[in-house]
């Protein structure tokens, strides 16, 4: 008998930020399931203070919303509060930074391409 691993490859994560340069990390990433995750987006725009974090699942046209971080409330679509978390502090006149957690991972349904996207209004 020989134990098998699995490993999946779930994310491409892009950012999205009209007129301003929008980094993400990592940019791919594999993992088993039951593991956790971090996706980080930044940028330097001082005076935007929200972040919206969505999903695109292969083979499906939907872009779905996990939630969004507004200064530093969060606020989550009730289908994404049992295994994601948004995190940061937007406020204040500094470089913007904020993450998204992906807790106890699940195969293939949190498989997914996953954005993030900075604006100055909520």
């Amino acid at each position: 008998v020989s134990a098998v691993s699995h490993y999946y490859s779930f994310f491409v994560f892009l950012g999205v930020c009209l007129g301003v340069k929008v980094f993400q990390t990592p940019v791919e990433i594999f993992r088993t399931p039951g593991e956790k995750v971090q996706l980080v987006c930044s940028h330097e725009k001082t005076d935007y203070p929200l972040m919206q974090w969505y999903q695109k699942s292969p083979g499906d046209q939907a872009l779905k919303r996990i939630g969004h971080l507004y200064y530093n409330n969060k606020e989550h679509e009730e289908v994404f509060k049992t295994h994601f978390n948004i995190s940061g502090d937007l406020s204040g006149e500094k470089a913007k930074s904020a993450s998204l957690f992906i807790v106890d991972l699940k195969a293939p349904e949190h498989s997914a391409v996953y954005y993030c996207a900075a604006s100055f209004a909520h």
